[in-house]
């Protein structure tokens, strides 16, 4: 009887505890820099369960789209940011998870409370002062009102950070917007889209304004993570590095000869393989590394650090912005072999499939537009790095030539700059760099020996 007793109260006290087993989910840091994110879609809905490897949603960072698993077994009891879900802070609760056989009630509770919780620093600094903060006035001068309603005091109103901070800055009432989101949560579609009923229709504007001074068509596009993030790498370095500039032309006619014999070697077996000029850049960029190493460096305020091997970042354009694949160990690799790892990344970069550890890092960055028809143009340094090459278009040009019987002949050039860091790359270490690099170009069986 005695044991019977202990065996019922240990099994209620075991579906107690897991009443209690929910928890919360939160938005995970895809890379040391991540500070938010955007959820691309769920891959699990409300209610199914999960075991440890399963993908569960993805993430959009500001530079792919990654895949996040599950760390273990459980449930998805609830989803708080929805598919399409922007801007949402590292850390923040994004859905509700629990384990197999727990009591899922009281998830829309959790849910709830993780909505309320203390919103990011930049929300309170937002937030109007307390009242008891406020100057007071002298009795005898009228009180200036505040341009921006204040939220009616008595019901709770549930609507996501971002909702929030554009109500308070447009001075919309959150009262009054209906919410769309789950549980009618207001969103960020629900403030952009409110109208004030005061405020006039964009046809009576025009009229009152004048027909002389309607707008042109236009059309706005949201700024994406990985664009503003671009921005704000890309204005620091301009800002804060101290760029310079080195130009050369380089004799590119035995590289087109040596690239012309592989191709036609290589196109009998796989016409996928076929070397591109790019593909020699990369070789020649990484034995210049290894015979001027103080290029391969990278600012790192109290030190300057020296890379022993040449892992190089390759720009490529995407739809959603500029991003840097990194060829590893370019020096110990042949020509087909970075011909064939640098059109992998190429094609995963353009899909957004990209992991961290594949453009994160690198040692020196290569941009090249010479397939844009671009003769000549300069890069921005993408720090810590110190140098980056810029590479333009190849083209036939007369050259004197004494030793012809017309004086002159025809050659394919290519103009490339050189941007360099003046602190970690004087001009005379970047002007030997450039010398090695053009020296190997011009000489290509040099790097195959």
């Amino acid at each position: 009887m005695a044991s019977s007793l202990a065996r019922i109260l240990s099994r209620r006290l075991h579906v107690s505890a897991r009443r209690h087993a929910l928890s919360k989910f939160g938005m995970p840091a895809m890379s040391p820099t991540m500070t938010e994110g955007g959820i691309a879609s769920w891959k699990k809905q409300e209610g199914e369960s999960f075991s440890a490897g399963d993908v569960l949603l993805e993430i959009e960072t500001d530079k792919a789209t990654i895949d996040v698993e599950a760390q273990d077994d459980g449930i998805l009891a609830k989803i708080i940011a929805a598919d399409g879900a922007k801007n949402v802070a590292v850390g923040s609760t994004i859905a509700i998870v629990a384990e197999e056989g727990d009591d899922l009630s009281g998830a829309d509770k959790l849910a709830s409370e993780s909505e309320s919780a203390p919103q990011p620093k930049e929300e309170k600094a937002s937030q109007p002062p307390k009242a008891e903060e406020a100057p007071k006035a002298e009795p005898s001068q009228s009180q200036p009102q505040d341009s921006k309603p204040e939220l009616e005091k008595g019901d709770r109103i549930f609507a996501s950070p971002i909702a929030k901070k554009i109500a308070l800055e447009r001075g919309i009432p959150l009262s009054k917007i209906k919410g769309s989101g789950p549980e009618g949560r207001i969103i960020r579609d629900d403030v952009e889209k409110y109208q004030s009923p005061t405020a006039p229709s964009p046809t009576a504007a025009a009229t009152a304004i004048g027909p002389t001074a309607a707008l042109p068509d236009y059309t706005d596009t949201p700024v994406s993570n990985m664009r503003r993030v671009i921005g704000a790498r890309l204005t620091q370095s301009k800002q804060e590095l101290p760029h310079y500039y080195l130009t050369v032309e380089i004799n590119m006619d035995k590289v087109m000869k040596l690239r012309e014999v592989f191709n036609k070697t290589l196109g009998e077996k796989d016409k996928a393989a076929k070397l591109s000029v790019n593909d020699f850049i990369l070789k020649a960029v990484a034995c210049a590394l290894n015979d001027v190493p103080e290029a391969n460096s990278a600012w790192l305020g109290e030190v300057i650090r020296t890379y022993k091997k040449a892992d190089i970042s390759v720009a490529v354009a995407t739809p959603s912005g500029l991003i840097t694949p990194i060829v590893k160990d370019v020096g110990s690799k042949g020509l087909a072999a970075i011909s064939a790892e640098a059109k992998a990344l190429a094609k995963k970069a353009r899909d957004g499939k990209l992991a961290p550890q594949e453009y994160q890092g690198g040692t020196f960055t290569v941009s090249n537009l010479g397939m844009f028809d671009i003769d000549h143009f300069t890069a921005i340094i993408n720090p810590p790095q110190s140098c980056i090459l810029a590479v333009g278009t190849t083209k036939p040009t007369l050259v004197a030539a004494p030793e012809e019987e017309r004086g002159f002949k025809t050659v394919n050039i290519m103009k490339v700059t050189l941007s360099s860091d003046h602190r970690t790359v004087d001009g005379a270490v970047g002007a030997r760099w450039m010398s090695a690099f053009k020296g190997y170009l011009e000489n290509p069986l040099t790097f195959m020996l």
